[in-house]
């Protein structure tokens, strides 16, 4: 039902606009160019094309802008918006106690790499203002923030990557009540506000904490970020891990495999609870995860270019008839063939021009709403693909059209009339 209405009003509104412009033609004044004049009575002539070949065309370049758009998008998303400079890995479990050898031993094997380390530990959300997580009705996208444990950690400053958009922070000598800042989008999913009381459980106690302030988090950014970052005095003496990242000086060449394999064997040896993730395997996999994006949208594009070829052919193909007996006429009352080529590619190009225009625009707003409601995703106003497309759909229809009068004109006009 869903299908047949969307397409019932697709049809409708191509209808409208090709209604529209030929009422446009027919108010319009009658211009002294004979091949002007002709081009704008046959778009809205009784018989005219412009219905079908706006319909045929407006849908299909329509689909092509709206492929186009998303596929700018997603790229942008997955690729120019990660880090220049990665991490090249993450470093998980690292005991409280040897994290000043372990410190020594990476600044060892990543000499002027730069170290972050902060602490890590695992907390379960309990309540919050007194409703039980399993009670909240929390949003599709941070209901997960609600089910287990998560990580956590607490920060004197404010870390890299976060921004705050609500609220203050807390000073560095803090020693009040629990404080905890929280992500601003999670927290809008679960309706999680200023100044709540937020209950977690953290080594088997519960611990409630006012939330201070909400930060945007830019995960992208690949370093060291939490959802939820409390107060240092919250967990003053509390045991805990750390997590560290290790990130290449600036300038430095990139370690090689077997330099990492190395430094690998020395953590396992020496550190034999600590986990290491290497960044570079990671992106490899988004990157594989990308192409294959980018293929599927491609081989979208291509099924609907080969299907807009098939619709326009056809639309094209409904009215020849028509167009061979206005040629044949024309030039058997001394219209030359350089006249009637100019007045059709005329006709075919005005059409073809408003209903490219309306196809990359409504394109532009399809493919907005997919990117922003459906994949939650940064959209790109970026029209190169889509202009690309609008101007091959119109370079097609000017040649298609032409083909077909061209091979007439080609014969003599009365082995033609007498059929007609």
């Amino acid at each position: 039902l869903i299908y047949i209405a969307v397409m019932t009003g697709i049809f409708l509104l191509l209808r409208g606009v090709s209604w529209g412009l030929m009422a446009l033609a027919r108010r319009l004044p009658r211009p002294k160019n004979p091949s002007l004049r002709m081009a704008l009575a046959n778009s809205h002539r009784p018989g005219a094309l412009t219905p079908s070949l706006v319909l045929s065309l407006g849908l299909g370049v329509a689909l092509l802008s709206a492929l186009a758009f998303i596929d700018t998008s997603l790229t942008r998303q997955l690729t120019q918006a990660l880090p220049q400079k990665a991490p090249s890995f993450f470093f998980l479990d690292i005991p409280n106690a040897e994290s000043a050898r372990f410190d020594a031993l990476l600044r060892e094997e990543r000499p002027g790499a730069t170290l972050d380390r902060v602490p890590m530990m695992r907390g379960r959300i309990v309540s919050i203002n007194g409703v039980r997580a399993e009670d909240i009705k929390a949003s599709e996208q941070a209901a997960w923030i609600l089910d287990g444990d998560r990580g956590i950690t607490y920060a004197q400053d404010l870390p890299e990557g976060s921004k705050l958009t609500e609220g203050e922070w807390w000073p560095a000598d803090y020693r009040g009540e629990p404080l905890v800042s929280f992500d601003a989008q999670i927290a809008a999913g679960i309706g999680l506000k200023i100044g709540d009381r937020l209950t977690v459980n953290v080594l088997g106690r519960n611990i409630t904490a006012r939330v201070a302030n909400l930060r945007s988090i830019e995960w992208r950014s690949l370093g060291i970020n939490f959802v939820m970052l409390f107060s240092p005095n919250t967990f003053a003496g509390a045991p805990h891990t750390n997590l560290a990242t290790v990130t290449p000086a600036e300038g430095a060449a990139a370690a090689g495999a077997s330099s990492d394999a190395a430094l690998l064997r020395r953590l396992a040896v020496e550190f034999p609870s600590v986990t290491a993730v290497r960044v570079k395997d990671a992106l490899e996999a988004v990157n594989t995860i990308v192409a294959q994006l980018a293929l599927a949208i491609r081989g979208a594009s291509g099924l609907a270019i080969a299907a807009s070829l098939l619709v326009l052919g056809g639309a094209l193909a409904a009215g020849q008839r028509a167009r061979l007996y206005d040629a044949m006429i024309l030039k058997t009352l001394g219209a030359t063939r350089r006249f009637i080529l100019s007045s059709y590619a005329l006709e075919y190009a005005a059409i073809g021009l408003v209903s490219a225009l309306f196809g990359v625009v409504a394109g532009a707003l399809a493919g907005w709403g997919v990117v922003t409601q459906v994949m939650k995703i940064e959209f790109v106003s970026d029209p190169t693909g889509a202009l690309l497309a609008a101007t091959a759909a119109v370079g097609v229809t000017v040649l298609f059209g032409l083909t077909g009068t061209l091979q007439i004109l080609s014969k003599a006009p009365a082995s033609h009339l007498r059929n007609l």
